[in-house]
Formats: C-alpha cells, structure tokens, sequence
C-alpha cells in the first residue's frame, strides 16, 4: 500500500508540469494577412522570391530550376522560347507534359525542369507546366 502512494505521488509530480504546458498547434491570437499582401504564400521574405531566367542560366548542368514567365514562340518540334523579365531561355516541353491544355504568350505559366548545359546554350528540359 505504501509503495502504491509513492508510485502514485510520483506520477502526479511529473505529469503536472505536462498538463501545464500549452505550446504548439495553430495560435488563433492573430489574424492572416490579407490576400492581397501576399506573395506566393509568402510575407516579408525577399530570398523566397521566384527564380530568374538570369539566375537559372547561370547554375550548373542539371541543377533544378522553377521559373515564372511566359511562353512567346515555338522554335523546334518540342522547344519553346521562354521569357521572364530578366531575360529568355530555350526550354524542351514534351507534348504529354502540356495534358491536353492549350498556352498563348500572354499567359503566365510556372515550369519546373532541369538545366541541360551541354550544349551550346542553355536549355530547360521541363518536368512539369502549370498556368497561373
């Protein structure tokens, strides 16, 4: 009996401070922020902006890359040029990848894809189209 009161001591001892604590979850004290004051998701974080065109061009054969801009001409069977503000870049879009959608040039689209820079300029082999 005695060793129960202690055991049972214990345990009210050490879990107290469990009980008490009341961390974590979703703090419903501030509100979000409107939509228009977003920015992908994002708030106040300038180096979670989208890629460049500028920026890609200048990363490593194979590397990643996600960019936000327009398609304005196809150039090959399966090549486009693609454009953004900083400037434009060859990109290799299979048919299968378009999913029966249709794209004109004044569309933002976002494309993800990797860097092909073994030939002589640089071109984006694209996994993924999405229209914005």
């Amino acid at each position: 009996m005695n060793k129960f009161l202690l055991l049972a001591g214990f345990t009210a001892m050490f879990s107290l401070p469990v009980l008490a604590a009341d961390e974590g979850g979703l703090k419903t004290d501030e509100a979000p922020p409107p939509p228009h004051a977003m920015d992908k998701g994002y708030r106040g974080m300038e180096d979670a902006q989208g890629m460049t065109v500028a920026q890609a061009k200048a990363m490593h054969d194979g590397a990643s890359v996600s960019l936000t801009g327009n398609l304005i001409k196809k150039t090959a069977q399966d090549r486009y040029q693609f454009r953004d503000k900083t400037g434009t870049l060859e990109v290799s879009i299979p048919l299968a990848i378009f999913d029966g959608r249709s794209v004109s040039p004044d569309q933002l689209v976002a494309i993800n894809g990797t860097l092909d820079k073994k030939q002589q300029s640089a071109v984006m082999k694209v996994d993924h189209l999405q229209k914005q």
